[in-house]
């Protein structure tokens, strides 16, 4: 599957900013991080090769097995970032060889480090890639055995936090542990972000006029369901439907002035795939 322009755009500037994270902000500090550049930062002291070398050579082994189980368009997308995050690594080598942290402080640069790295690998997620390395096992436990992206980085990143105590000394290692466990944290947060949705349920005399200002003024779809209650034993109609979150604002005001009788319930929608956009577009 070609690449749009767009998409190149955004790899290329995610991969800037996540590689300038990578060696300014975990290298500095030793943060051995659950990632395949932690993995690296702890290879680089048994083996004579700059990090942009180990970098490349384990993301093309990981890519191979990605491109096979998860699929071309995943393999196609991710080989870009790929092979970005060595390049500006071995760009970063050479202008800047001996680096230091930026803050001078490794809470700072590790709270910096998560943010800049969760957004831009979110981002590459939603586009169905990944910056390489262990998001490709990542994607892959969450396709085949169902765990959310952000557990199955952090149950990989565990085990290579763990391999710090090898290189490095125990305070390292612990560090490296927390740090993995609240980035796990963190990138599932980033990632259902992009999607979450609010699903509105409503139980009103009004569901006529609330459902033609949901259809009509927010242009978005509702479904009706019969209801009977449990209390009053009496026939109601009920009204769903998933919206915007700033919707989501304009329907209560809306349902406030109509019927201040209305029950109502609200719940988080992490995703929502098929045709409910089909009314908002037409």
């Amino acid at each position: 599957m070609k690449i749009t322009k767009k998409e190149f755009i955004m790899m290329l500037g995610g991969m800037f900013l996540m590689s300038a994270a990578v060696y300014y902000e975990m290298m500095p500090n030793n943060l051995v991080l659950g990632s395949l550049s932690g993995l690296v930062l702890v290879l680089v002291k048994i083996i004579p090769l700059p990090v942009s070398a180990i970098t490349f050579a384990l993301n093309m082994i990981l890519l191979v097995i990605g491109y096979i189980f998860i699929g071309r368009e995943f393999g196609v997308k991710t080989v870009l970032a790929s092979l970005m995050l060595p390049m500006y690594l071995r760009i970063f080598e050479t202008l800047t060889p001996h680096v230091e942290s930026l803050s001078g402080n490794i809470v700072i640069d590790l709270v910096c480090f998560m943010i800049v790295v969760g957004a831009g690998q979110a981002v590459l997620f939603n586009m169905n890639a990944s910056s390489g390395g262990i998001d490709i096992v990542a994607k892959l436990i969450n396709k085949y055995l169902g765990f959310k992206i952000g557990q199955s980085i952090t149950i990989i990143g565990v085990l290579i936090s763990l391999t710090a105590i090898f290189v490095y000394d125990r305070e390292t290692m612990v560090i490296s542990l927390v740090g993995t466990l609240i980035y796990g944290q963190v990138l599932d947060r980033f990632c259902d972000g992009f999607h979450v949705r609010k699903k509105v349920s409503i139980l009103s005399k009004e569901h006529e006029k609330i459902q033609n200002y949901i259809v009509r003024e927010l242009r978005r779809g509702a479904t009706i369901y019969p209801a009977y209650g449990g209390l009053d034993h009496a026939e109601h109609i009920e009204v769903v439907t998933i919206l915007e979150k700033n919707e989501y604002g304009k329907l209560l005001s809306f349902i406030h002035e109509t019927d201040e009788h209305a029950f109502v319930t609200v719940s988080t929608v992490n995703e929502v795939v098929g045709a409910w956009n089909t009314v908002k577009n037409r």
